[in-house]
């Protein structure tokens, strides 16, 4: 039985779920490959179906946000427990996620259960406060470090307000 989110002792992320120097050919390519980090750590049960979920959600409204951001993202059956993927994109290898000011050299990929409407509002709602803040995008970008970059995004969702 999934255990209750709690934002305050979540680990959305971990090192093994952050991708340095990332090389996608398009925003589905970057959410393949930080999906499958999710699928390698049991947080995804169903790559592709997953994967379908993400798509359909793509759809309805470009994902991209200002600053250099990605932010794919979708509630789905096949999501085990909620989660964060990160990729940093290696120097001249930016996604374009369809953010008006141009491609994201920052994904992140927030999976949540179905079932779990208002944790899934809470991670996304948290995690756009602190990627609004240009320290906090900066900090991703730079940090070069997988220990690093998973501690920000964990340390956002408790700091976030």
């Amino acid at each position: 039985m999934p255990q209750p989110f709690d934002r305050y002792d979540a680990q959305l992320t971990t090192p093994g779920l952050v991708i340095l120097e990332m090389e996608a050919t398009d925003r589905h390519d970057a959410a393949r490959q930080l999906a499958t980090r999710l699928a390698a750590e049991g947080r995804v049960d169903d790559l592709d179906a997953f994967l379908a979920d993400v798509g359909a959600r793509e759809h309805q409204l470009a994902t991209g946000l200002p600053g250099g951001i990605g932010l794919p993202h979708a509630r789905s059956e096949h999501v085990t427990e909620p989660s964060i993927a990160v990729g940093v994109a290696r120097y001249g290898h930016a996604v374009d996620f369809g953010a008006v000011d141009g491609p994201a050299y920052v994904v992140l990929l927030i999976a949540t259960p179905a079932s779990s409407f208002s944790e899934h509002l809470e991670v996304l709602a948290t995690i756009a406060r602190s990627l609004s803040k240009d320290g906090f995008r900066e900090s991703l970008r730079r940090a070069n470090d997988a220990d690093i970059i998973s501690e920000l995004v964990n340390s956002a969702l408790v700091f976030g307000d």
